[in-house]
């Protein structure tokens, strides 16, 4: 790969390609794939991933909100989009675009079919959430008389499917919990069934919940961080590619004497004679605060460097007094060998966090097209 001489994110269709095929491979013929592409592509770029991965075959897309499900409409993805948390002010536009709403409390259920109605809509698809436990959105299951009554009388609208969302599928202590969602979800999905007179599609995986829940994939699965190359355990991580790598350049190099500060409120202050260098990435392009004052790092010429002081809207400074190195030289903050997840323990979070604050200022270069 060319060495990076700006801050760049590097995204990897070659990687994206054998995730999406390394993760089909856990699935039954019949079973759908679902990708998630909210969040740009988890902080990738929504467009370009799902113009591959529509490529690729994949069955169905998922976005957070209206306007992402709008934006791959714009760009020419054709492939079915289930809108995860869509709200009311957005139903029109939803019917104009062709995307298909996820519908989880009574208020958005009557308001969506008001609008199907309106628009002179028939068997327009929905799908309908169930809260198992993770206590975020969906109805309950003492909600599926009420559901089903609502949907029987009228003819715009058609429940494509019945979904949950798993609260700890990654988790080994969880596994009776996780257990327990799936037997509910099934015992809703079988009472919902039977009381609406046809089978809509049935899903509950995330990634973790694909890869440690075989018994659980049913009709569709929805692969969301293991497409962008990270399993959430050691085991599979080692089996995916991850899609982006964050690199930047050393723009500057100062010496300083002990004592000296470095950055804002003088929060680093050298305990000898040092070496720092100056980056241009900071808190404006997602690298945030938190990883300031020896908490975070980069990877210059294969060495750590520690980040010191506080991160800045737009550089960050680290210590390379014991790195060869010069100016001009790259520095990478994330890779396929340096990876997100371990940047993101270091100041204890996730790899989601991490991807996801990629500010969209940063350039987005593209390898390994089809």
């Amino acid at each position: 790969m060319p060495k990076a001489n700006e801050t760049v994110l590097e995204i990897d269709l070659g990687a994206l390609t054998h995730n999406f095929n390394y993760l089909k491979s856990k699935l039954q013929p019949q079973t759908r794939f679902l990708a998630v592409v909210k969040a740009f592509a988890y902080g990738s770029d929504s467009v370009e991933i799902a113009k591959h991965l529509q490529k690729l075959n994949v069955d169905y897309f998922a976005v957070a909100y209206t306007k992402e499900g709008v934006a791959l409409r714009d760009a020419g993805i054709t492939t079915p989009i289930l809108v995860l948390h869509p709200q009311p002010t957005n139903f029109k536009t939803i019917i104009e675009r062709c995307l298909e709403p996820s519908l989880y409390n009574a208020k958005v259920l009557n308001e969506f079919i008001n609008v199907a109605e309106e628009e002179k809509q028939s068997k327009y698809p929905i799908h309908i959430k169930f809260n198992t436990g993770l206590n975020r959105l969906g109805f309950w299951e003492s909600d599926v008389n009420y559901v089903v009554s609502k949907l029987k009388p009228t003819t715009s609208v058609l429940a494509k499917s019945l979904f949950s969302h798993l609260a700890a599928s990654e988790d080994i202590n969880e596994i009776d919990f996780t257990n327990h969602q799936i037997e509910n979800f099934k015992k809703i999905a079988e009472i919902f069934r039977a009381k609406i007179g046809h089978r809509p599609w049935l899903h509950i995986c995330n990634t973790s919940g694909v890869l440690n829940y075989p018994n659980a994939h049913l009709d569709m699965v929805r692969y969301g961080i293991g497409l962008y190359g990270f399993g959430n355990s050691a085991k599979e991580d080692k089996n995916l590619k991850p899609v982006a790598s964050l690199k930047s350049v050393i723009s500057q190099i100062h010496k300083i004497e002990k004592g000296e500060s470095v950055g804002y409120n003088r929060a680093y202050k050298a305990k000898g004679f040092e070496t720092t260098a100056t980056i241009p990435i900071g808190h404006a392009d997602g690298i945030t605060r938190v990883y300031g004052n020896e908490k975070g790092f980069v990877i210059i010429n294969g060495k750590v460097a520690p980040i010191i002081g506080n991160v800045c809207m737009d550089m960050i400074m680290v210590n390379i007094t014991d790195i060869e190195c010069k100016e001009g030289d790259e520095v990478i903050i994330f890779d396929t060998k340096h990876k997100a997840s371990v940047l993101a323990e270091s100041v204890h979070t996730i790899s989601y966090e991490i991807l996801t604050a990629i500010s969209q200022r940063v350039k987005r270069v593209f390898l390994n097209s089809i």
